[in-house]
């Protein structure tokens, strides 16, 4: 019977004046104003980089993507290790000193590692080259230890800005940054289309964001009276669970996102890795348009609404529904048309980026909406269980690759099992993360 009355309501609930009353009051929050401000900026510069893409992909070859997707995969695995995921805590201190603080922690770690790094490299680049079928690009494996360190102090520069809602400032730093790294591979590639110009600019690109966002800061005046920090000791004892489970969980995450293009290169060729990495970064424009803002401007918000007593599960679920209404229809189109989608736009040598992407679409939507489920996992002292989810997520999807190598002799089953085991996995952790908002209702802060 109460299921009867539920059912004669739903019409009510789909109501124009329900959904335009929605719509008004989304309008009026200044968790929407705040996404749609760094929404903005994310949107100039994913559609410059799609203006540029089709003629990059008419200058550089997909063995030439490949090398660069490979490359960029090494470093992608190393940068969580940089500063130990300290960047992260900056938002939760209750003093801008206490998040300073966080700041040159953060910058000494990454100091420290990215030279560590450098000499690993120097002395085990030979076999990682072979291993990846990279020995065309091996003398350039020495620039990861500088990505690793410009993507910290990027990082860093980020969540200061987080912390004091300076959103605009991302927004204008992300767009500006895509145009000067954009025009450089479009200009430079005209006359040299060779995998060391792509990863040359990508070795400098984080560099020039945080330069960028650095003097942002500085004119802002944000932290003029910041007030006096913790010895960094301290702070770093405070905030152990970031490097203790965040770090290795989004190194595990890294490895495991990172595993199609490192095995596509070495078990097939590296153009294979290149129609892979092209795929990828076009399907993942709506996760950079939207979901990357979402989950800035979200973690600042769950931590004040938990810090005064608010339970945060109806914030979290209605932002994860909101991302699936946007999303479903741009995942959907590339789903069902990717091939000819791609073939049209980047050429005819890239119709295989399309086979893939029909895969990526389904694995990607529900990374795409399970943004403020990762933005909450710090706020609700989800981090240890972060750690195991992300060790059980890459067994899983390793597990799927290398059922689609053996067994079928396929990259395209290889990277569909890979996106289905994803899409899982993603839909866990919501579920996951959506139980245990039910159960906080306070924050004690640290």
């Amino acid at each position: 019977m109460d299921l009867f009355k539920y059912l004669q309501h739903l019409p009510d609930l789909f109501s124009y004046g329900r959904i335009s009353g929605f719509i008004r009051n989304s309008a009026r929050s200044e968790l929407v104003r705040n996404v749609a401000i760094v929404a903005t900026g994310t949107a100039a510069a994913q559609l410059i980089r799609v203006a540029f893409s089709p003629l990059i992909t008419r200058i550089y070859n997909p063995e030439v993507f490949g090398f660069l997707g490979a490359f960029m995969s090494i470093a992608n695995i190393l940068i969580p290790v940089a500063a130990f995921c300290y960047p992260i805590a900056i938002v939760l201190p209750r003093t801008d000193g206490d998040a300073l603080g966080l700041a040159r922690l953060s910058a000494y770690t990454a100091l420290v590692t990215s030279l560590l790094a450098a000499v690993v490299l120097l002395s085990a680049g030979e076999y990682l080259a072979e291993l990846f079928n990279l020995q065309a690009i091996r003398k350039f494996l020495i620039l990861v230890p500088l990505i690793m360190f410009s993507s910290a102090l990027m990082q860093i520069a980020e969540h200061l800005l987080i912390r004091k809602k300076q959103f605009n400032i991302t927004a204008r730093a992300t767009a500006f940054n895509a145009l000067i790294v954009k025009s450089a591979q479009a200009g430079i590639g005209w006359f040299y289309p060779f995998a060391s110009v792509l990863i040359a600019l990508a070795a400098v690109a984080n560099a020039i964001q945080a330069a960028i966002l650095g003097i942002g800061i500085k004119r802002s005046q944000a932290f003029k009276s910041p007030g006096k920090s913790a010895p960094l000791r301290i702070l770093a004892r405070r905030y152990y669970d970031f490097p203790l489970y965040r770090m290795p969980q989004m190194f595990v995450n890294a490895v495991s996102e990172s595993l199609p293009v490192l095995l596509l290169s070495g078990f097939f060729t590296p153009a294979a890795a290149g129609f892979y990495t092209l795929a990828k970064t076009v399907m993942g424009i709506p996760a950079m348009l939207i979901s990357r803002s979402v989950a800035s401007v979200f973690y600042p918000h769950i931590s004040e609404h938990v810090q005064n007593g608010v339970p945060p599960f109806r914030l979290i679920i209605k932002a994860t529904a909101t991302l699936g209404l946007v999303g479903f229809l741009p995942f959907s189109i590339l789903g069902a048309f990717g091939p000819g989608v791609f073939e049209f736009v980047f050429g005819s040598e890239w119709v295989v980026s399309g086979d893939y992407a029909r895969w990526l679409a389904l694995w990607l939507f529900f990374g795409f909406i399970n943004a403020p489920s990762v933005a909450s996992i710090p706020v609700l002292s989800m981090q240890r269980f972060f750690l195991f989810f992300e060790l059980v997520n890459i067994a899983m999807r390793s597990a799927a690759i290398a059922v689609g190598f053996y067994f079928f002799e396929s990259s395209l089953i290889a990277v569909a099992l890979f996106c289905l085991t994803g899409a899982f996995m993603n839909m866990i952790l919501i579920t996951v993360t959506l139980t245990r908002s039910k159960k906080i209702a306070g924050f004690s802060g640290k």
